[in-house]
This record gives structure tokens, sequence and C-alpha cells, in this order.
């Protein structure tokens, strides 16, 4: 487990000495949560913000914070989470996503207060600034597996 975050931060504080070119932004949208082992299926909202390095023409490293919230059956739970995103531009708006992601849940009562994943997805430039993107973060850690699919759109500053 340290192996893997040492090597995160490594990637990322390279990934920051080089960057030619660096912008923020925030996005937001739906969640929908399902869980191996009969954990089920929960659904919601995320919003958070992201910061993105420019590595190469084609390629951004994108890391960012979101807030999350999951309800299912009148429960509700949050959770943060840290995805480090690697944007590979394939064609003009249209960009590849994948990278690993940090899941740590807000509740008191988690099992597993603390999960890695893997996140793969896309997205494509409405405008210059604006921009949808789907995502799904497959669970690689924790006693149940959490998958989580999000759909959003954000807007770059």
């Amino acid at each position: 487990m340290k192996k893997i975050i040492l090597t995160a931060i490594a990637v990322c504080a390279f990934g920051f000495a080089n960057a030619q070119d660096m912008k923020f932004g925030i996005k937001g949208g739906f969640n929908s949560a399902s869980s191996d082992g009969g954990g089920g299926s929960a659904s919601g909202f995320y919003a958070g913000g992201f910061a993105e390095f420019e590595m190469s023409d084609k390629i951004v490293l994108q890391p960012g914070l979101n807030y999350h919230t999951f309800s299912a059956n009148g429960a509700s739970t949050s959770a943060l989470s840290i995805p480090v995103l690697f944007k590979y531009n394939v064609a003009d708006k249209i960009n590849l996503l994948a990278g690993p992601s940090l899941f740590y849940s807000l509740e008191s009562e988690a099992v597993d207060k603390t999960r890695f994943g893997l996140d793969l997805g896309g997205s494509y430039d409405i405008t210059e600034n604006i921009f949808v993107e789907p995502r799904y973060s497959l669970g690689l850690t924790g006693e149940v597996k959490t998958n989580v699919l999000l759909i959003g759109v954000g807007y770059n500053f």
C-alpha cells in the first residue's frame, strides 16, 4: 500500500515539475455505486474541483478532490475522492481519462474507510471551458469492492 501511495506522489511531483500550463476547474454530476457480495447499490451526486497540468501537447495530469453523497433505502452516506487522472487528447474535443483514485468514507461506522480504485473514462469539450465527463471507478481494494459510475459536467477557468 505504501509503495502505491509513494508511486502516485512521485508521478504527481514529476508532472508538477514538468507542467508547462496550469488550469483550474470545477465539476459535478450524478454518481451511482454498486458493491460486490450483495452490498447493493446507491446513487447520488458529486461536486469538486481539479487542477490540470499540461505535460505535453496531448497529455494532461488532472488531480482532483470530490465530495460524494449516496442514498439507498432511506439511508445516506458521504465520501471524499481524490482521483489523479491522466487525460489523453485523442481528437479535437475528445479525451480519454485513466488513473488511480482514493475514496475515503466520511461515515464513522464504515467497514472500509479508505479504498483505492482505477478510474477509466472520457470527456468531450463542448466549448473551450465546458465539458461532459462519463467515468467509471473500478474498486480494487477493500473487504467489499465498490464500483462507481460518474456522469458529470465541468467548467475550466
